[in-house]
């Protein structure tokens, strides 16, 4: 159940959120980069240690298979994923080496995933792990450093994509019980998922098996900015992801836009949305936003109907396109 406390609490100052949805993959080998170059939409040759991309692995016909966080520790790069993607993910990695130095291992169960979250992150964060709240003030974007706890290691992320600033921390699974007492002893509230989830979609931040799946292609959910570097070489769908770019001008039959509904009741998930008696379009993730005091919601709309403040409805209710993110936060 949403609650109000937690969500303030996020939006000033910091809370931690479990992230056990998480798969997790490390690839090893010299030749780690340059295999996962060829298979992946984002630079990933370009990462140097200590820093990462966010990126999505695609079907030669361009439909995304997940997407996916990579990050450069030095000796070997983590793969972070939704969990219910990462058996699928590592049977094809693992079908796709051939005389590479390359190496695979599903570590899921070794480490436990806490995002911790809010503007008080780095310095709530960095009296528990012995670090500097400066640096990780200035960590950049999926950059990431090793630490310890108690002894143990720890890998800690930067995070873009619960809607807030923050970090994933990846604890020993023998050890989380322990690191989350010490948020808890810390002052550090538990982040439920529904509260976690309009925060998401305030900032406009698509999930996969929810707002993407594997009919997706990136460009309907507008995520290529962040996923898609275009001057690298090639990777495993881009010929449809370019032809799509230059010879139709970037133009997708659909795409995902963000909608304020009115009235005081969200739509519900997959809710059909309608101009006249035109079916354009279905509702992926919707909430009520305490930012904008009304109904958000995130829908894929007919390329005819993407405008700002193009009105449509949904369920009887009217509704106007809205550019996202909804609320816009440090990240």
């Amino acid at each position: 159940m949403f609650s109000a406390t937690a969500y303030r609490t996020v939006r000033e100052h910091v809370a931690f959120l479990d992230r056990s949805d998480r798969g997790l993959i490390v690839v090893s080998g010299s030749d780690r980069a340059t295999y996962l170059q060829g298979l992946l939409t984002n630079d990933i040759v370009g990462l140097k240690s200590g820093t990462g991309c966010y990126a999505a692995y695609l079907t030669p016909q361009g439909r995304m298979i997940t997407d996916l966080f990579v990050y450069e520790l030095g000796d070997v790069m983590l793969l972070a994923l939704p969990r219910p993607q990462k058996d699928v993910v590592l049977a094809k990695l693992d079908q796709l080496v051939f005389s590479e130095d390359v190496q695979l291992g599903d570590v899921t169960e070794t480490f436990l995933a806490t995002a911790i979250v809010g503007p008080s992150a780095p310095a709530t964060l960095a009296n528990i792990l012995g670090l500097a709240a400066d640096d990780l003030r200035t960590m950049p974007e999926h950059g990431n450093l090793r630490a310890a706890f108690e002894d143990r290691p720890v890998i800690l992320t930067r995070t873009n994509d619960t809607g807030v600033m923050g970090f994933d921390v990846y604890v020993e699974s023998a050890k989380a019980d322990v690191f989350r007492i010490a948020l808890v002893s810390n002052g550090i509230q538990n982040l439920d998922p529904e509260t976690a989830e309009v925060v998401r979609i305030e900032a406009g931040i698509p999930k996969f098996n929810q707002d993407m799946d594997e009919d997706t292609i990136p460009l309907e959910a507008g995520i290529e900015s962040r996923a898609i570097s275009f001057s690298k070489g090639c990777y495993v769908g881009q010929e449809v992801i370019i032809r799509v770019l230059h010879r139709g001008h970037g133009r997708v039959a659909r795409k995902l836009v963000g909608l304020v509904v009115e009235g005081e009741t969200s739509p519900s998930i997959g809710a059909r949305v309608m101009s006249n008696d035109r079916e354009i379009g279905n509702v992926t993730s919707a909430a009520v936003s305490p930012a904008l005091k009304k109904p958000i919601a995130l829908a894929y709309l007919h390329r005819d109907f993407l405008a700002e403040g193009t009105a449509v409805m949904i369920g009887g209710a009217e509704a106007l396109v809205e550019r996202l993110p909804f609320v816009k936060t440090e990240q």
